[in-house]
Formats: C-alpha cells, sequence, structure tokens
C-alpha cells in the first residue's frame, strides 16, 4: 500500500475529514441529548412556577410572550403563565422578567395572586457576584431584610436608598435596583394585554 505524501494538501484532507467526523459525532450526542434537556428544563419550570405561586395544585391555563423595550431601547420578552386553582378558578399568573444586572442579565419568575399581590419569586438566571449580589435569591423572601412578598408592585418597589420602601442588599445597591425593577415590570407585563401573544395550555398537579 502507497504511503500517503506528507504535503499540505494531503494535511488539509485529512483535518477536513477528522472536522466533518466529529462534527456529525457532536450532532449526534447534540441530537440525543436534547430531549432529556428540554425535559428538564420544562420540570424545573414547572417547579418554580409551583414555587412561586405557593401551590402544588395548579394549571397552567395560558402562556402569552410580551416584548417591551426598557428605557435604553434594549428590549426584553416576558412571559406570562396565567394560573388557576384545582377548582378552576383564577389564581393569579407567574411571570418571568430579565433585567440587567451588575454581572449580566438577571432573570427572575414571580408570583402574582389575582390582586397583584407578589406570592414569591425565584432567580432563574443571574451573573452576579458571589457572597453579594447572589443573595438576591434570599434577600427578597419572606422574613427576610428585604421581604417583598405580599407587596403589591402598583406603587412601583425600590430601595430604601432611592426612598423607597426595601432595603438593599448590603454592598449590592445595582443588584438590588435591577431585581426590583425586574419585579415592577413583570407586574406591569402581568398587568397589560400582551401584544403579540403566543398561548398554549399546560397543566401541573393533579391534571398531569
Amino acid at each position: 500500500m502507497k504511503k500517503l505524501e506528507s504535503s499540505l494538501t494531503n494535511m488539509v484532507l485529512v483535518l477536513t475529514g477528522v472536522a466533518v467526523i466529529m462534527g456529525g459525532i457532536l450532532a449526534y450526542v447534540n441530537h440525543l441529548t436534547e430531549g432529556p434537556i428540554a425535559q428538564q428544563k420544562e420540570k424545573a419550570l414547572a417547579d418554580g412556577i409551583k414555587t412561586v405561586m405557593v401551590c402544588d395544585d395548579l394549571v397552567v391555563t395560558k402562556t402569552d410572550t410580551l416584548r417591551r423595550n426598557d428605557a435604553k431601547g434594549k428590549e426584553f420578552t416576558y412571559i406570562i403563565y396565567q394560573i388557576q386553582d384545582a377548582q378552576q378558578q383564577d389564581f393569579g399568573a407567574a411571570v418571568e422578567s430579565t433585567t440587567g444586572g451588575f454581572g449580566g442579565n438577571l432573570k427572575v419568575l414571580v408570583g402574582f395572586d389575582t390582586d397583584g399581590k407578589i406570592l414569591g419569586y425565584t432567580l432563574l438566571e443571574h451573573a452576579e457576584t458571589p457572597g453579594l449580589g447572589a443573595k438576591a435569591d434570599k434577600w427578597f423572601q419572606k422574613g427576610e431584610k428585604g421581604d417583598i412578598i405580599g407587596k403589591s408592585p402598583a406603587e412601583p418597589l425600590t430601595v430604601s436608598k432611592d426612598g423607597g420602601q426595601v432595603d438593599a442588599i448590603t454592598a449590592s445597591t445595582i443588584t438590588s435596583r435591577a431585581f426590583l425593577l425586574a419585579v415592577n415590570n413583570a407586574y406591569n407585563a402581568y398587568k397589560v394585554k400582551p401584544v403579540d401573544a403566543q398561548t398554549g395550555a399546560t397543566k401541573e398537579g393533579k391534571e398531569k
């Protein structure tokens, strides 16, 4: 068998072949894992909705998407999950809201009752400083220093440093402002009718 000559052309052909094979392998692996990853994300979202609505037996009757520009002109997407309880009574909504934090985007999921009062919240995504801004996942929970549970953002929530009623995270005022802005925006998204809505229905609790 003739030995393959060592030349630039042959090396390019070999490298191209390896790249094609590796690309095929990666595509196949991605295909195998995309299903389980999607299921994992769906479960995490379902658990998050139950957490922020403080209810295990609920039904997501409608999902709306609302796109809005912030004060700087950057577009953010809000996803509103309309909720009913086991008796098919309106229970409020869980809203995904994103703003720019200290280290990057800060995304929260906030639960509101039918009167617009905050039932609960959870951080879905953040790039805040560990030990400082990252404390937002606990700082504003019920019984904590910045407790916002039970409050209504009908009057926008702001930190005490800005004349508001919410204690900011120690040494993390920027993150605190961003977090409260995300909550205020979530409330506003919940209260307005989405212009370009994408509607679907999923069920939790007994309705599975």
